[in-house]
């Protein structure tokens, strides 16, 4: 039995969430642009009509990290596409594919949900991060610092 498991984010799972959003953010050195709403985040992600998603990452049982994705558009092909707003392992659970597995989890939901695309944006200090990315196929924009994958690349990792 594997060790490691990524899970939809279910109701109850938003004080981990919450959780794992500010130490995202203390990692990316913007704490102090976080106002985190835990009400919100039930709203959000499992009202009436939820605006975005979230998977979890568990290693034997333990939370150790998230992937938040919402519904974009592209107008361009005018068709809906996933952005993957959040991407964060903890940082003792880094190295151990925790964060590819988020990353084809969310690759893979596009996938299902016919998206042509999935987008996403990395620091440009985070060069460990655009390693990573463009180790698994996706193009660095160098204007925008978007990632994405898309067409062949989009299928194979949703694949893996």
């Amino acid at each position: 039995m594997s060790q490691r498991l990524i899970r939809p984010a279910v109701p109850g799972d938003e004080p981990l969430v919450a959780r794992f959003i500010l130490e995202l953010a203390r990692y990316e050195r913007l704490e102090h642009e976080v106002d985190l709403s835990e009400a919100r985040l039930t709203e959000h992600l499992f009202g009436e009509r939820p605006v975005c998603g979230a998977m979890i990452a568990e290693h034997q049982g333990e939370p150790v990290g998230f992937a938040l994705h919402f519904i974009s558009y592209s107008t361009f092909w005018c068709q809906p596409c996933l952005f993957l707003e959040d991407l964060f392992v903890v940082p003792e659970h880094r190295g151990n594919g925790h964060g590819l597995a988020l990353l084809q989890a969310c690759a893979k939901l596009a996938v299902e949900k016919g998206c042509p695309r999935l987008d996403w944006h990395v620091l440009d200090w985070n060069q460990l991060a655009i390693d990573f990315y463009q180790r698994q196929g996706a193009t660095v924009l160098p204007d925008w610092r978007t990632c994405r994958l898309d067409g062949e690349a989009l299928r194979a990792m949703a694949r893996s």
